[in-house]
């Protein structure tokens, strides 16, 4: 009978350490949040990215969004901006209904049930898709002092900023207006001068000689404080960019410059120049990722520049200028020739410079001189760290320090690769492994009933 008892009383205590337990987790569930992301690289909570750029808008963020109170698109909606609230508590969000005001709609341009506008110190952007991507850019923009007007120089044979061929820098330029920059072309035969409003004016490996008209322009911009991107490209010697050459201060050395390190990372061809250690600068901070460079000149400062230069990308100490023809059939021929005036490595190929700006409205004026155009190009950009460096350079070119060093977006396991055969057998697996489990789990399970 005591037995009994004891039993009794166990199991009324476990009852009541039950209910104590369920009302403490719903006291805690209804007082605490706690959010846990497993997925690789956090990508089902807000990216490293987004927080980054979060980070840099100093001051409250308003959202507002227009959206019909019925459904449930409101609730999608402050959930999904919710993300970013936990990160930035100033970050507030209003909904208004557009059926209330249809004139007033109209005005702003609302067309979309659910659209965004994002406003930041008396400057907004709107939005018309729900998606961190989008978000993102809009605050990444707001963050940036304004719209940017980059200029590509045209009519001589320059990589396009639209355009879609190989050699070209179409989607390059396309990821960066989503950031807030906007290019256009910059022909001297139709202008004597470098347009006013011009944030930065990208001169990408001309193929033929520039009128010196063209040459006077560039120089004269350079003059009254206008920041410049020169990408130049091995054995492209061209007398008529001298006077640009020396008022940068740089000279570009002759030759294609090699690399012998390279058949260790798998490249075949020694022109192909792999980067993986940067000299300390504000462009190159924390950034550790490998970039490629094609076909590189090697660049040189003079003793007589106005800049303060710093170098941006150096070659390994196994390289070198190579003078004489390569073979394409047989790169890997070729060998260091001192007697032939090939210069020893490391050198380097890219510069930085910055100067005190001769301009009065502007208090710094920056340039970057790279031998090689490739690695932003279409064919080359997917390449290592290709864009993201480039993206570095054009931010700290138009003066937007804050976003040099933002982290890259993306999941690391975005992509799975699987070969046929594993795809076979996954096929396999499922159309006739898991219905074949299922059957003998059926018959297991039917045969212990019937022992019963």
């Amino acid at each position: 009978m005591r037995n009994d008892l004891f039993r009794r009383l166990d199991g009324w205590l476990f009852a009541l350490l039950l209910l104590i337990g369920v009302g403490a987790l719903g006291f805690l569930g209804t007082h605490y949040q706690h959010t846990a992301d497993w997925t690789a690289g956090g990508r089902a909570s807000l990216s490293a990215e987004s927080r980054a750029v979060l980070g840099k808008l100093k001051g409250p963020v308003e959202i507002v969004s227009y959206a019909n109170p019925q459904g449930d698109l409101r609730q999608t909606i402050a959930a999904f901006v919710q993300r970013y609230q936990l990160a930035k508590p100033d970050l507030t969000l209003h909904f208004v209904d557009p059926e209330q005001d249809p004139a007033k709609m109209r005005q702003l341009g609302i067309t979309v049930n659910g659209a965004l506008i994002v406003h930041y110190h008396g400057r907004e952007e709107r939005l018309d898709e729900l998606s961190e991507d989008s978000l993102t850019n809009a605050l990444e923009r707001l963050t940036r002092s304004g719209e940017h007007l980059v200029a590509f120089v045209t009519g001589d044979g320059e990589r396009l900023a639209d355009g879609k061929g190989n050699t070209d820098l179409g989607t390059f330029m396309g990821q960066l207006e989503q950031r807030g920059m906007r290019a256009v072309p910059l022909n001297f035969s139709q202008v004597t001068a470098v347009p006013q409003g011009t944030s930065l004016v990208v001169l990408a490996s001309p193929a033929l000689p520039l009128p010196s008209g063209a040459v006077k322009a560039l120089t004269d911009y350079l003059a009254n404080g206008g920041n410049l991107l020169w990408l130049t490209e091995p054995n492209s010697a061209d007398p008529t960019l001298k006077p640009l050459a020396d008022a940068l201060g740089i000279h570009v050395l002759p030759g294609v410059l090699v690399d012998g390190a390279g058949a260790a990372l798998g490249l075949k061809d020694p022109r192909m120049i792999a980067v993986g250690l940067y000299p300390p600068q504000a462009i190159t901070r924390g950034f550790a990722l490998t970039t490629l460079f094609p076909q590189v000149a090697a660049l040189a400062e003079t003793s007589d520049s106005q800049w303060k230069i710093q170098p941006l990308l150096r070659s390994g100490p196994q390289s070198w200028t190579e003078l004489k023809p390569i073979d394409d059939a047989h790169p890997s021929t070729i060998h260091y020739d001192a007697a032939s005036g090939d210069l020893k490595g490391p050198l380097d190929f890219g510069f930085s410079m910055s100067r005190l700006s001769p301009n009065p409205d502007k208090t710094q004026q920056r340039a970057v001189v790279i031998g090689d155009g490739d690695f932003l190009s279409n064919t080359f950009l997917g390449n290592g760290g290709n864009r993201a460096l480039g993206e570095r350079i054009f931010d700290w070119l138009l003066g937007d320090d804050v976003l040099v060093d933002l982290p890259l977006r993306g999941a690391p396991d975005r992509v799975l690769n699987v070969s046929q055969t594993g795809l076979d057998a996954l096929s396999i697996g499922f159309i006739v492994g898991v219905p074949l489990l299922l059957l003998v789990i059926g018959g297991l399970v039917a045969w212990r009933r019937r022992r019963r």
